[in-house]
């Protein structure tokens, strides 16, 4: 086994460089990295077929019982979902035994229909959708090419998903926007029956903050939705942000990429089959992302010893000498890396969402504390 850092686990692979929608505000083709122009629309049969094979070398050299397979773009379903499942079954086909493979496609909906959802619940592909509220007025900036709204179209595919398809369900991805009434914005997307929410704050940092920034707003914004979640009779849909963040306070172990020291383990695979580290670096300056490694030429333990993945798998030595001192270091982690950047500065500094994350942090635990406390006994000796 290889004894080079933290293996990967999860492989993000841009099955399609391009996507069918212009969102004015998408850090990936409207942000200041602008690679993408150079590089093929679509992965090619090699590139997917090498891809694979590095899949299954790194697992077999690490002894991993799982990996997660994200197929991304861009759109990825413009690469076809009969192209989705080959490669798919590639990467099972390859992998050794007793390494489960747990694929998944994100997808803005658009594209789905009963056939193409088939192919994908046939082969075991979960699908998540990217939306940013559950109602015509929350995707008002979502447009396609020709400026039309792309709501209709998402709303039918996630629909369907959920009528006919609820096993193959993933979730939704919906980036907070703190313009948005918080809890008007999460009970509109619970009327598509997700199993599962994940809540991003959007891409900044200090040089380019994130729109709508300061006096504590998306903190705010998460506290209100936390509330409504944490109060609810039954769960009536996970929140990945909000269940790390109870976790991590109960001192329990919790992965993700916003909250906690859990290790790095995700690596991304382009449509030219560039190794490149996830795309919400590419929010903070041209060329971000990049390793200069290919899969043609290397190999993911090539991309472990790369500098920019070895310092975020370095732990809090990667962290502003007042994040490491901080009392809420375990659950907060920093925040996102992508967020930490100053130009000139580089990584090591705070979030740019440092007092948003300390606002909801504090206020998640002082929910779980008043929760905590004891019954007190009635005057009759029994609980009220």
């Amino acid at each position: 086994m290889s004894t080079t850092g933290h293996p990967f686990r999860q492989f993000i692979v841009k099955v399609h460089g391009r996507c069918n929608l212009a969102c004015t505000y998408c850090y990936l083709y409207e942000g200041p990295d602008r690679t993408w122009r150079t590089r093929p629309a679509a992965a090619s049969p090699a590139v997917l077929d090498r891809t694979a094979d590095r899949i299954a070398e790194h697992a077999r050299g690490h002894g991993l019982t799982a990996v997660s397979l994200v197929l991304h773009g861009g759109e990825p379903l413009l690469a076809g979902v009969d192209t989705l499942a080959r490669f798919t079954e590639a990467v099972r086909a390859r992998v050794p035994a007793g390494c489960a493979v747990r694929p998944a496609v994100q997808t803005n909906a658009t594209l789905l229909t009963e056939e193409r959802l088939s192919v994908l619940a046939r082969h075991g592909i979960q699908v998540g959708i990217s939306l940013d509220g559950g109602r015509a007025r929350h995707n008002a900036l979502r447009v396609d090419r020709a400026g039309r709204p792309s709501w209709p179209a998402a709303a039918r595919g996630a629909r369907l998903l959920a009528g006919r398809f609820p096993d193959t369900y993933a979730g939704i991805l919906t980036v907070v926007d703190p313009t948005a009434d918080p809890v008007e914005t999460y009970d509109s997307l619970l009327e598509l029956r997700p199993p599962a929410l994940d809540l991003l704050l959007p891409h900044g940092n200090w040089s380019t903050p994130p729109p709508h920034w300061g006096g504590g707003r998306h903190g705010d914004w998460l506290c209100a939705v936390f509330d409504r979640w944490w109060a609810a009779e039954r769960r009536e849909t996970r929140v990945r942000l909000f269940e790390e963040c109870v976790a991590l306070l109960l001192g329990l172990p919790a992965a993700g990429e916003s909250l906690g020291l859990t290790p790095f383990d995700a690596l991304v695979v382009e449509t030219d089959g560039s190794i490149e580290q996830v795309d919400s670096l590419k929010s903070a300056y041209e060329g971000a992302a990049r390793t200069g490694l290919d899969v043609f030429r290397h190999t993911f333990d090539e991309a472990l010893r790369h500098p920019g993945i070895a310092a975020r798998q370095a732990g809090t030595a990667a962290l502003a000498e007042g994040c490491r001192s901080c009392p809420l270091l375990t659950v907060c982690g920093g925040g996102q890396y992508a967020h930490r950047y100053r130009a000139g500065h580089g990584f090591r500094n705070p979030s740019v969402y440092c007092a948003d994350l300390e606002r909801f942090i504090r206020h998640v635990a002082g929910r779980l504390a008043a929760d905590a406390v004891p019954a007190v006994a009635s005057p009759e000796g029994g609980t009220p």
